[in-house]
Order: structure tokens, then sequence, then C-alpha cells
């Protein structure tokens, strides 16, 4: 049977991987092995998921048996967590065919965070440092600390870091396009389609430390950083932090490019016709109910909202 266009989705990923665990790390019975072809059929996109996922698990059948099963039993005597079960996945295809490139499209870098969010979920989480983060709309990130600094890697989408100025170790960033140190700072850092949106609220950031000409970004300093690691200081339609309080402020934006940025926090697609995409879009609007600002639109703006479904928006011309 010829495999469905498109990846599978996040959430079948991770159903795929919990199958996994039970039916390769359990004695599965008649049952879970019947309710297991259930779910493969229940969607054209699981048997997708699952043939990525069980490469994982055939590394699993590389080592000798015993060594398999002492693993195992091991960590299902310390009840370890399903994040823990995802680890030891993770471990067993570092070293096996399956390469970084291959596990990637699985989502398995977000799986593994240490913390994430899901679309139109926002976070605020107390580093062990008393440092304050935020995680945006469907992002995700892993903390670790040492003795001698302090890590966040921004795996995926948005955050914000206040970081706790009484603590002297540095506070080392890491994102796709390269590296960010502070040790006070107040930033916030977004991925977006030209690589990494920069701003700084408090303090001092130094953007690529260890290159031959680092940058330091000043209190007040929003930069683009592309892909080719060129950095332009650039003029936003909205308050970038507006989020952080639960909202979103702008000022003259383009109705297209407000659009594209309500749809960041609600599933399904949300579109705007190009009749009406340069519409100027002003005020501040409260996150919670992505539903009432398309609403409000409708009464500042010569436009209307077609439901086609609850997850196919369209916002055209009246």
């Amino acid at each position: 049977m010829p495999m469905p266009d498109g990846a599978p989705a996040q959430a079948q990923v991770d159903q795929a991987i919990d199958w996994l665990v039970k039916l390769r790390f359990d004695r599965p019975s008649p049952r879970t092995e019947q309710q297991f072809q259930q779910w493969l059929a229940s969607h054209p996109h699981n048997p997708l998921a699952w043939q990525r996922v069980s490469q994982l698990g055939e590394e699993l059948a590389g080592l000798p048996k015993d060594l398999s099963r002492r693993t195992l039993d091991g960590s299902q005597r310390q009840r370890i967590s399903r994040r823990d079960q995802l680890k030891l996945l993770m471990l067993l295809a570092v070293g096996g065919s399956l390469g970084w490139a291959a596990r990637e499209p699985l989502g398995l870098p977000e799986l593994l965070a240490d913390s994430s969010t899901e679309t139109g979920e926002r976070r605020q989480l107390q580093g062990s440092d008393g440092s304050l983060i935020q995680l945006n709309t469907a992002s995700a990130i892993d903390l670790r600390y040492s003795a001698e600094e302090r890590q966040l890697q921004l795996v995926r989408g948005e955050v914000s870091l206040d970081s706790n100025r009484d603590d002297n170790r540095p506070f080392r960033i890491d994102t796709r396009l390269g590296p960010l140190a502070t040790r006070d700072g107040q930033l916030l850092l977004r991925e977006n389609d030209r690589g990494l949106l920069l701003t700084v609220r408090r303090g001092e950031v130094t953007l690529f430390p260890a290159s031959a000409a680092p940058r330091q970004v000043l209190a007040g300093q929003t930069l683009q950083v592309s892909a080719n690691g060129s950095v332009q200081p650039v003029q936003l339609h909205s308050d970038p932090w507006g989020w952080t309080d639960g909202v979103l402020s702008v000022q003259q934006m383009p109705l297209g490019e407000f659009v594209a940025e309500l749809a960041r926090y609600r599933p399904g697609l949300l579109r705007c016709a190009p009749e009406v995409a340069g519409l100027k879009v002003s005020g501040t609007y409260q996150l919670a109910d992505i539903g009432e600002i398309l609403h409000l639109l409708t009464h500042s703006l010569p436009v209307r909202v077609d439901y086609r479904t609850r997850y196919w928006v369209s916002i055209s011309a009246v």
C-alpha cells in the first residue's frame, strides 16, 4: 500500500512511541496486539509514524539479549518515566544506522525537551537559579545547570529569559543559528522564517561569543539574525514582549501580518485574502480568545470571517 503524502503529526509520532514501548519492552497480550492493529488502521499517517519510530526499536534488537533484558528490566525496576523511556530509545539509536537527520522529522528533540508547549499554550517556569523563563506557543527548551554555567537551549519556537542577576555564573543560550551569552540579561528569542529574532530589554547580551567577531547587543535593541549569520536591526509593528503578558499589541500592522501572528496561537488553517491583507490593524488583543479577536476585526475593518470548519477559517472583504 502506498504511503500517504505529508508527514505524520506530532500526536501520531507520540502515539507510535507509546506503542513501541508497549510492544517491544513489555509482553503484549492478544488484546494489546489487536488494539495496535486498530490504531494502525485508524488513520492513514499512523503506519508511516510507526514505520519511522519502529526503526529506533531495531537498535535494541542489535544488542545481546541478556544486555537488552538487563537494561529494560533495570529501567522497569526504577519505574522510569515515559520521557526516560524516550531517552533510552534515543540512546540506542545514537550509535546505529538511524542518524539525526532521520530522527528530527519525528519530532524527537521536542518530545525529549525539558519543557514544551502546544499550539496556543504559554508557560512560565523558574530555573533552579531563580531566573524566570516563559515559553510561547508551540515552543520547547532544554535547561542545564552546572557549577560553571547556566545553559538554555531553544529547541523550537519562542522563549523569554529574565536571568537572575544575583547569580554570577554566565548564562549560555544555544539556538539553531549559534550561541548567545549573558549574565544579567532580560531577552527574548523567536525563531522565524528569516532566522532568529532577538530583542533585549535589560542588561547586555553577546551574540556568537566564541566567534572571531562577537557582537554586543544592548538593552532596547531588536535584531534579526539570518541563517547566513548576518545581523540587522529591525522595526516591528508589534510589541515583541506582549505575549508574555498574554496579549498581542500592534500598531498599524498589515492585516495579513496580523492574521499570520494569530495563526500561531490556534490549530488549523487561518487565511487572509490578498485584497484585504494591506488593511492596517492597531490595538491590544487578548490571546486567550482568538475567536473574539476575529469577531472584533469584523467591527473595525471592512472584512468578514468565514468558518468552513472550526479549523479552516478565511478572512475576506465584505
